[in-house]
This record gives C-alpha cells, sequence and structure tokens, in this order.
C-alpha cells in the first residue's frame, strides 16, 4: 500500500467553491500544517450540485468547479507548497438528472431497455409488467397528466423525445408516430406520479432517493468504465488516496476494495463504513480503515459526564411529558422505514424468498405472509449496516453472531407459525456455501445486506435522531444515544486497537454528515454536568417563549425541546444585528428539516404547511425576543469553561491519537454548524489566516492570546492547538501514522493523556491483507519510548466542585519536555497538572532531551 496521508483537510468542491479556490488557499493550508487537500467528490454530477454525490459522468471531472484546467492548476498550486490530494469517491450511485440526458448510460437503457449495452450498469428488476423502468416524475396520476396535455413529442432535436416541463424522455426507436397513450405503454421506461415511487419503484436506489440510482460495480465492465479516470488520476500522482462513499450497499464490498487496490497500485483508501457499538472493520478488506465515525464518538464521549445521564433523562420526561425509551423510538421509526418508505426493497426480498421456497419441496408451505413478516423482524432487529456473507463462502463468525441476535429479537414478536420460517430465512441468509451455487439464493443474500444499510441509516439516523433528545449531541452518525459519556480506560483500549490494526485509518470530528459540528456538541456536552442548571433554564424559556406559541400549541413539546437545545448549540456571544437574521435562518431552516425528517407531525412527502408555519413562526419570534436571548446569553456563558475544555480537548486528541487525522473545513477555528446545507457554508479563509498570522509573530503566544478580543479568543486557541498538532505531525509522520500509541498515568480522572512516538521495527502487529502493509511483531510500544505526549481536561464542572487539580499529577517519561502550545518547559517524571494546565486546558509535550 502506497504511503498513507500525514493529516488531511476535508474541502466541499461545488461551483461556488472550486479548483481554482482550492489553488488560492494551497499557501494558508501549508501553514497550517495539513499535508493532503481531501476533496469531496470531484466528477461531473447533477447541474447546480450542492455535493457532488449525484455523479452524472465518471469520465469528466466537474465543469462546475473548473473542469480538467483547473485540477490541473490546483494540484499545481498544492504541489508547489508541498501539498497532495486526496478525493471521495461514489461507486455505489450515480444520479437520475433533469435533463436526463446528462446521464448518457441511464438514457441509453431508457431508449433501448435490456438489450442496451448499458443495461448491465443498473440494478433493475426487469421482471415487471412490460419490462418498464418505473420513472416516478409526474406531479399527479398518469391519466390526469394526460387529460392535462403536459405531455409532448418534440422533435426539433436531433432525435425525437417525450417532454414533461422541464423533463425529457428518450423515445424507443419507431414508436414515436404512435398516438400518445400508445407511444407510452411501448417504452422501456413507465412515466408515473411521484408517490408511486416508494410502493412500485424497481430500480435499487441509494437509500429512498429516487434520484440517485444503484450502480452495479461488481461488474467488471462497469467497474473499468466508472473507474478509468479516478485510476488515472492515482496513477499518474495526481490524487494519492481515495475515500469510499457508502460501501455498505454494493454487492460485495470486499470484492470492490480488492479490485479497486489492483487497479490503483494498493492506494490509501479509507471506507465510510459506519461501524455500531463494539463491532469491527472486517480485517479482510483491502483499505487502511474508516474515515472517522468510530474516533469521533468516542473522543466526544470522553467530554460527556456520565453522571448526567439519569438527570438529563427526568427532564425530557418532564418537558415532553413522558419520553419513550430510545430502543423503543428506534424500532418504532424502522418499522415506519420498512412499511412505508422501502416498501419496494422489502417486497423484492420477499419475491426471492417465494422463487426459492417455491422451487423447493422441503420449504414450499412456507407463505408469503410468514416470509414477509420474518424478513420485517430481521430488518427491524438488525444492528448492523450489514452481515458481511459472501455466497459461495461459509459465513464468518461474527456474521452469525449477529444474525443469531438479530433472530432471538425477531423470534418474540412473530407468532408461533412463523418460527419456523424465521429459521429458514435466517439460514438463507448465513448458507453462504448454498448461496454460491444457487443464483436466488445468492441475490437474496447480497439483497439483504444492501437493505440492512437503508433500513439503519434511516431509521435510526435520519428519523430517531430527529425525534428522541434526550441530549442531541450524541445523536450522531454510528453513535448510539442510550450510551452516555466514555471513560479514559475505554478511550485507551479503543486507540491502542487502532494502532495494533488500522494504523492508517482516518480519524475525524466534523464531517459533510455529521448532524452538528464538533463545537456544537462540544457546547452541549457542558448540559451532562449542569443538569439542574439545564432544567431551570429550559423550563424559564419555556415559559418566556409562551407567547410565542400559534393558537393551536404548536410547537410540540418534542419539537421545542429539539429547539433549545439547537439554540445552545449554535449560540455564539455577541452576535451582531447583522447577523442576527442570518442566524434565525439557519435556525428556522433546520428546524424544517429536522421535522421532516422525525415525520411525526410533518414529512418530505406530505408535509403540513400550518404545522411548519407554527414553528417556523415561533422560532423567528423567540430568536428575535430580547428577553429570551438575554436569558439565553446567560446560560451558555456559565458553559463556556466546559465548552472551552471540549473544544480544545477533543481537538487535541483528535490531532495526536493513531490515525490519519482530518480537518473539515473551516473547524480549524470555533465553527458550530448544524447538518446540511448549514456545514457547507462558505468559510472566512482570510479570518483564519489573519489570526494564524498573529500566532506566528516573533511574541510569547500566551502574550497574543491574551491581548486578543474575548470574542477572538477561544478562536485563536482552537487554531493554536490545530496548527501546532498539524506542524508536529507533518515534521514527524512515523510518530502518529504506524507510530505507538501508550497511555500515560494521571492520579485525576478530569486528565487524560497519552504518548505517542515512532514504533520502529519493534511495533505492534496488525492484520495483512491485499492493499495493506502488514505491521512488525515486537515487544510494544512502551513510556519511555514516547517522544510527544498530549495531555488534556475533561468535565471542568465536576473537577472545580472537587477543588481543582490540587497536587494531582501526569506521569511523564523521563527527559525534558517543551509544550508546543505555551513554549513551558517541564522535566520528566510526576508533574503538577495545576502547573502544566495553568494556561490552557491542553498541553501538547515534545521530548527536547531523552534520559
Amino acid at each position: 500500500m502506497r504511503t498513507a496521508p500525514t493529516s488531511t483537510y476535508r474541502l466541499q468542491i461545488r461551483g461556488e467553491f472550486g479548483f481554482d479556490d482550492v489553488a488560492e488557499i494551497a499557501g494558508y493550508l501549508d501553514r497550517l500544517g495539513v499535508s493532503h487537500a481531501y476533496l469531496s467528490p470531484i466528477l461531473q454530477a447533477a447541474p447546480g450540485s450542492a455535493h457532488g454525490y449525484d455523479v452524472v459522468d465518471h469520465d469528466q471531472l466537474s465543469a462546475d468547479a473548473g473542469g480538467l484546467p483547473g485540477f490541473q492548476r490546483m494540484i499545481t498550486a498544492l504541489r508547489r507548497h508541498g501539498l497532495l490530494a486526496i478525493a471521495d469517491i461514489v461507486p455505489n450511485h450515480m444520479a437520475v438528472p433533469t435533463p436526463l440526458r446528462l446521464n448518457a448510460a441511464l438514457w441509453a437503457v431508457l431508449r433501448d431497455g435490456p438489450d442496451s449495452e448499458f443495461a448491465r450498469w443498473f440494478d433493475v428488476d426487469w421482471s415487471v409488467s412490460a419490462n418498464a423502468i418505473l420513472m416516478p416524475v409526474l406531479g399527479n396520476r398518469i391519466g390526469q397528466v394526460l387529460r392535462d396535455g403536459q405531455l409532448s413529442v418534440d422533435r426539433t432535436g436531433a432525435e425525437p423525445v417525450l417532454r414533461y416541463f422541464d423533463h425529457e424522455f428518450p423515445i424507443r426507436p419507431g414508436t414515436d408516430e404512435l398516438p400518445l397513450p400508445d407511444l407510452l405503454a411501448r417504452q422501456w421506461y413507465r412515466l408515473a406520479w411521484w408517490r408511486v415511487a416508494d410502493d412500485e419503484l424497481n430500480y435499487r436506489r441509494f437509500f429512498d432517493v429516487d434520484t440517485l440510482a444503484a450502480v452495479r460495480v461488481e461488474d467488471p465492465v462497469v467497474f473499468d468504465a466508472t473507474h478509468t479516470l479516478i485510476e488515472q488520476l492515482i496513477l499518474d500522482g495526481s490524487l494519492t488516496g481515495l475515500r469510499i462513499d457508502h460501501p455498505d450497499g454494493l454487492a460485495d464490498p470486499r470484492a470492490y476494495l480488492r479490485q479497486l487496490a489492483a487497479a490503483t497500485d494498493g492506494t490509501w483508501v479509507a471506507v465510510e463504513k459506519i461501524l455500531e457499538g463494539d463491532e469491527a472493520l472486517p480485517a479482510d478488506w483491502a483499505c487502511a480503515g474508516t474515515t472517522g465515525y468510530d474516533a469521533l464518538n468516542r473522543i466526544g464521549g470522553l467530554f460527556v459526564d456520565p453522571a448526567g445521564s439519569t438527570p438529563l433523562s427526568t427532564v425530557l420526561d418532564h418537558f415532553t411529558g413522558g419520553a419513550p425509551t430510545v430502543d423503543e423510538v428506534v424500532e418504532s421509526s424502522k418499522r415506519l422505514v420498512i412499511e412505508h418508505i422501502l416498501t419496494t426493497e422489502v417486497r423484492r426480498l420477499v419475491d426471492l424468498l417465494q422463487a426459492i421456497c417455491n422451487a423447493d419441496l422441503d420449504l414450499r408451505d412456507h407463505t408469503r405472509r410468514a416470509l414477509g413478516e420474518s424478513v420485517t423482524e430481521l430488518l427491524v432487529a438488525m444492528d448492523r449496516y450489514r452481515a458481511y456473507v459472501v455466497p459461495g463462502e461459509s459465513a464468518p463468525e461474527e456474521s452469525r453472531t449477529t444474525l443469531a441476535r438479530a433472530a432471538a429479537i425477531a423470534r418474540e414478536k412473530l407468532p408461533e407459525e412463523s418460527q419456523d420460517t424465521l429459521d429458514v430465512v435466517t439460514d438463507l441468509i448465513l448458507d453462504g456455501r448454498a448461496a454460491g451455487k444457487d443464483q436466488r439464493r445468492a441475490e437474496f443474500v447480497i439483497r439483504f445486506q444492501q437493505a440492512c444499510g437503508p433500513v439503519m441509516a434511516k431509521g435510526v439516523e435520519d428519523t430517531t435522531f430527529y425525534r428522541w433528545h434526550r441530549l442531541i449531541s450524541l445523536n450522531e452518525v454510528g453513535a448510539e444515544p442510550g450510551v452516555f459519556g466514555v471513560t479514559p480506560e475505554e478511550f485507551h483500549a479503543y486507540a491502542s486497537r487502532l494502532a495494533r490494526d488500522w494504523p492508517g485509518t482516518m480519524t475525524t470530528l466534523s464531517t459533510h454528515d455529521t448532524k452538528r459540528s464538533e463545537d456544537a456538541r462540544a457546547q452541549l456536552a457542558g448540559l451532562a454536568e449542569l443538569p439542574l442548571e439545564w432544567a431551570n433554564a429550559v423550563r424559564h424559556w419555556h415559559e418566556l417563549g409562551a407567547k410565542h406559541r400559534s393558537p393551536d400549541g404548536w410547537p410540540d413539546p418534542e419539537t421545542e425541546y429539539l429547539f433549545w437545545q439547537t439554540v445552545v448549540a449554535t449560540f455564539s456571544p455577541g452576535t451582531s444585528p447583522a447577523s442576527a437574521q442570518t442566524y434565525r435562518d439557519r435556525i428556522t431552516e433546520y428546524l424544517s428539516k429536522a421535522t421532516r425528517e422525525a415525520k411525526l407531525h410533518t414529512s418530505w412527502t406530505s408535509p403540513d404547511p400550518d404545522y411548519d408555519q407554527a414553528v417556523e413562526a415561533y422560532a423567528t419570534a423567540v430568536l428575535a425576543d430580547p428577553a429570551v436571548l438575554q436569558a439565553v446569553a446567560a446560560f451558555c456563558a456559565e458553559l463556556a469553561e466546559p465548552t472551552r475544555v471540549a473544544v480544545l480537548g477533543q481537538k487535541l486528541l483528535q490531532l495526536t491519537m493513531p490515525g490519519v487525522a482530518d480537518v473539515y473545513q473551516g473547524t480549524e477555528i470555533v465553527d458550530r454548524s448544524l447538518v446540511d446545507p448549514d456545514n457547507r457554508r462558505p468559510v472566512d479563509y482570510g479570518r483564519r489566516s489573519r489570526l494564524l498570522t498573529l500566532l506566528d509573530d516573533d511574541r510569547s503566544t500566551l502574550q497574543t492570546l491574551a491581548e486578543l478580543p474575548a470574542a477572538d479568543r477561544l478562536d485563536a486557541e482552537k487554531l493554536l492547538v490545530t496548527s501546532r498538532a498539524l506542524r508536529l505531525r507533518r515534521e514527524h509522520p512515523d510518530w502518529f501514522v504506524g507510530g505507538g500509541y501508550v497511555p500515560v498515568a494521571t492520579s485525576a480522572g478530569n486528565a487524560i493523556a497519552f504518548g505517542r512516538g515512532p514504533a520502529g521495527p519493534a511495533g505492534p502487529v496488525g492484520p495483512a491483507g491485499p492493499g495493506r502493509t502488514p505491521r512488525a511483531a515486537g515487544p510494544g510500544f512502551g513510556a519511555d519510548q514516547a517522544t510527544v505526549i498530549a495531555v488534556a481536561t475533561r468535565l471542568p464542572v465536576a473537577l472545580a466542585r472537587y477543588g481543582g487539580w490540587g497536587e494531582h499529577t501526569v506521569t511523564l517519561p523521563p527527559g525534558d519536555w517543551t509544550d508546543l502550545l505555551t513554549g513551558r518547559q517541564v522535566a520528566g517524571s510526576s508533574c503538577r497538572l495545576a502547573d502544566l494546565l495553568s494556561d490552557l486546558p491542553v498541553a501538547l509535550l515534545k521530548r527536547t532531551l531523552g534520559p
């Protein structure tokens, strides 16, 4: 495998911020200390795409971002500053765009049907009536659309097309002269009302997004056609690594990653794999690790006080009038998704099961109803995005354990007469060897696993997380909201496993998909230490805001409780009148998205305009009420120190723990963003550059910080931590990516510390595999070998209640150490935390002289 990046800086490439814009900040990124620019998808996407995951042409770089000329200028500028680039790629799906002809492959399939050379690209069920691909784009039922004259044949172009407002569709050769009803009946696609999609869609899609059609990259021809340009950019050195979007959606993620490794000479690859609980990344995947959600949640958990769990549960119950458990919400949300959103995916699974059973005399008496119930209950009970069973191979032990756990839960929900059917379905999923000999069984094994991810994502991340609000900073991708806090011992065990097994994995705190940015979560973490103060504050705010409620009493308690936590998460002291309207717009837009995702009173497909308007009006009025804002500001002032501790502490730990550290655009200073599109707002690089220049002058860093306006101080402190840690990583990459890791003892649980350094030939052991480099065996890494030590404060409110650091210490290895953040010189052995952390709640110690 090629060399892993030392660190990455994630950039959202789009029309408003293209390749030339990246070139302009290359010097700043160099000064910041990163090694690689990390580019969101760079291939040609649908017109005006805000994210790039809706690719329409795999052979072209994004024209909106500057095309090939702009890309080459960007690479030249990056190289001039010693920087390299990696990119995000999307193998699972591509866009069904408007106009449709932009996706030439899909256009050809709609025109020529299953005989098209591109038919193998898309996962279409051609067994439906008339072999027609459903195109659910109409604003009304097809009969009404015809009666209203909204469909017409346009012969003005190179080929005749069928038009419906902005939509155009190819016409099957030889049918363009038919009367319109007959013409429609003869096409390889079926135009339909958009509401038909969830019930009758017959192509696999990305989750529930009809405009993102799944691509069959398991076909070698399709893989080659969709990866040629990316392979060229890797092999010519323009790109030196890849991030793989949603590998769990593929037919065989392991096979895909092996093929990718072979095609790219083993380039560094991170996969967007959501690991649940104690789940481990499959050791036989040809990648360096995940994109870092597992690290994000463990780092953030260190700054959440477990003692706040019960009090915050009580506050939630009192505010909402009694809240269900998170497990109950997860179950009901998954059922909603299965029954109303992923209907066609589940029906296809049941069709396969029925065909399998009808072909086997022993299985013939298992009814369609029982098969459907069994599949539904298994999907509800699955607590993973995938089971990792490969047709033709025995199921791994972990897969068997996962399915057994799900089956045990499902069994409790099924009637007695369906118990045998559940056993049949479970056995079919796990019998990989038998599936390798039967095409339908193999298809069922693959499709069941491809359905698990959408049920998890839509049921948990995109429904439960918008319904259950005990502490919303825990409602994060890959997190378990019911798990409250992470101990230092748990973090050390996790980081040690990364150093041993996945030394080149990515770590992160914010991404384009996080529900809230790292600093929004940090500001909320303080609620766990101040639950009584929070209870009093939110009750007071509720009373102040009562006059702004609608005549019908909206918003509902659950939405209001989410609203108040959202205000705390995003509240920035000293907001100017000029920015107040922008802030109100951000919050109301977020609430519009959140309430639709919750699907309780409104939704994307069945909006309730009265409810939507009432919630928006309430939020707007409350955020313009001086009494409310004054009360919120007073409470957030109490959160200032816990927020500072979490902001700086989690950033230092993320940038120094094992793995490739990623910084999301703009988060080198404090950023209180919400989920997209809020986290895609333009970044003020001018301000960040000016702050960095101040921190880099010849004066004392502490003096510079002290002279800054209060509004800039935490920004500058975070930029100091980020830049010094990134620069140290770049100077000594072997200390951090593949380096050793060792916990460093502290006498107080309110401090966490660990050592890093070159592992050498006696480093920890890691699994080998295609595209991966095995680690050398040896006796391990000890504290005396550490060349850098990170120290961070946690749970400062509890610390203050205990009287502060007092005589508590951190035990440093022998030698002389320099804190790269303050310049303080520290001798080895027992060091008082009160002295070490007197100016900042974190320290980054570099060994300057050995023992």
